[in-house]
């Protein structure tokens, strides 16, 4: 199992956390309001527990499970803290109706991170293309992965198949921003196409 850190509090952090604890994972959650950090380490139970805001992190993996446009500063914050840690990326860059990418066309939020983490850190993105409330159903969902560390991605995949999840890596880092789009797709998907948000992007394989 592995060890895992998760900076913020929300329903994301809520949602990934849960299924960790119950995969058998630890979990440590750092929020910049601790209180609001306890009580989620708190709801999650099981192994999860509390660290301090920007101290090093408990976890090999640190998720970063907060808005798009916090990422960034997070990560330059946290700085050296985040040493030799896998550092994982969920964020989607939308304008506020949700109708176009908030970032320029040649990057992703997950390389911006990258430049402002240590240079032994290694980053993903991971988990973008899932809902939150479809995450906590605990469907077979497939987890799309971009990074350019392989022993660092095989971590992550352990991770998401230890929450009954299937990892399916993508690609190098630069791919990540091609999942960030892939995240407006389907929130087209749900307005449009399916007409509900309980769906999720995956793959199918046809076999002979």
């Amino acid at each position: 199992m592995s060890s895992i850190s998760i900076i913020g509090t929300g329903n994301m952090a809520r949602a990934i956390g849960a299924l960790a604890v119950a995969g058998g994972n630890t979990v440590e959650v750092m929020g910049r309001d601790l209180a609001k950090a306890a009580a989620l380490a708190n709801a999650l139970g099981g192994s999860a527990t509390t660290g301090a805001w920007g101290a090093v992190p408990a976890g090999d993996i640190v998720i970063v499970a907060v808005l798009y446009d916090c990422v960034v500063p997070i990560v330059a914050e946290y700085g050296d803290a985040l040493s030799g840690r896998t550092i994982i990326d969920i964020s989607n860059p939308f304008h506020s109706g949700g109708d176009g990418p908030a970032i320029g066309e040649s990057t992703s939020i997950v390389q911006e991170a990258a430049k402002a983490a240590p240079a032994d850190a290694r980053v993903c993105k991971a988990f973008n293309t899932v809902f939150r409330h479809v995450l906590e159903k605990g469907r077979p969902l497939d987890v799309f992965i971009a990074g350019d560390n392989a022993r660092a991605e095989a971590g992550v995949e352990a991770f998401i198949e230890s929450l009954g999840l299937r990892p399916l890596d993508v690609g190098g880092l630069e791919m990540a921003h091609w999942l960030e789009a892939a995240s407006l797709v389907e929130m087209g998907l749900a307005r449009h196409g399916v007409g509900h948000w309980d769906l999720a992007l995956g793959v199918t394989e046809f076999h002979g």
